[in-house]
């Protein structure tokens, strides 16, 4: 048995849960798309967790913490858990799978993450995806990719879960930096330009943090990267193309209408590269636009204005 617990606030949680129940369809998040009868849905937390297998954590990065506080007096010993959420914990830097098991220390969860370019408008469609899962160890992580295959979502395997996670976190942010590029309307040179100097600076941090280099080159890392600087259903590329026309960040949350994960990973990435001694200029500047009032327009000019640099280290 499997419980996906996904909420942000269970007053939203409990008002979802009674509009899932009766239309079998979340219209506002993922319309067009019926939940199959044998899904039983509940806003009760208990109900949810108890004598369940595999509890699914898909909520909000800035909620994980909360949520994970809730679940360690009705979780059973050694409990799996799978995350998705994808952030990096202002102030902290933990990972997500870090902050679970911090919180349920006293129950030993065996945990993982599940992550990869995968948005839900299209994996509910049945539209071939793939992702890859990573544990603590193999038999877990192999024992997860088996759950969790299936002929419209195919699973890869990795050791490295810690560079599964940065990458995922960190990817949000570039998203940002090239839907702001969209919102000034640059055009593909520019994007190409975003995607491959930000895969750059998250293989270094992510590599200073911990994770392997070629993770930050596979699905968790570039893969992810290109879905969500490319794609609509990206809420941080929506998000940055109302920054770049001209939008406060609070107006561009509120017109994007849903959790916008790169704004909360923005700070944490420029946090963990002031402590790892890493440059990251994309995400510099981003870090300006949201929280320094600073024109979108400027920050690419002093992107583009820097001083002359190598692409690859081997002089």
């Amino acid at each position: 048995a499997l419980a996906l617990i996904g909420c942000q606030s269970w007053e939203v949680q409990k008002k979802e849960a009674e509009e899932l129940k009766i239309t079998r369809e979340n219209k506002a998040k993922l319309a067009n798309i019926l939940l199959p009868e044998d899904i039983v849905v509940t806003d009760d937390l208990k109900e949810a967790v108890t004598d369940k297998d595999i509890l699914v954590l898909a909520v909000p990065s800035k909620a994980v913490r909360s949520v994970s506080k809730s679940l360690k007096d009705i979780v059973k010993e050694k409990q799996i858990i799978v995350n998705v959420a994808k952030g990096l914990e202002e102030d902290t830097l933990a990972t997500m799978t870090d902050i679970i098991e911090e919180e349920l220390k006293g129950k030993n969860p065996q945990v993982a993450v599940l992550s990869g370019p995968s948005h839900a408008e299209e994996v509910g469609k049945g539209i071939p995806t793939t992702c890859v899962v990573s544990a603590h160890n193999k038999e877990l992580t192999l024992y997860l990719q088996n759950i969790f295959m299936n002929p419209a979502f195919r699973v890869y395997t990795s050791p490295d879960m810690l560079g599964v996670e940065v990458g995922g976190a960190l990817k949000n942010v570039i998203a940002l930096a090239a839907g702001i590029a969209d919102g000034l309307n640059y055009g593909d040179n520019t994007k190409a330009a975003l995607i491959t100097r930000g895969i750059k600076e998250i293989a270094s941090l992510g590599v200073a943090m911990g994770g392997e280099q070629s993770t930050f080159y596979g699905l968790t890392g570039l893969g992810d990267l290109i879905v969500t600087c490319a794609s609509m259903h990206s809420r941080n590329r929506r998000a940055g193309i109302l920054l770049g026309q001209g939008k406060t960040l609070d107006e561009a949350i509120k017109e994007v209408n849903m959790v916008v994960e790169g704004v909360y990973s923005a700070k944490s990435a420029l946090m963990a590269a002031r402590k790892y001694n890493v440059e990251i200029p994309i995400i510099e500047q981003v870090n300006a636009v949201l929280f320094e009032n600073k024109n979108a327009a400027e920050a690419v000019n002093e992107l583009m204005i820097r001083d002359k640099k190598l692409e690859i280290q081997s002089w």
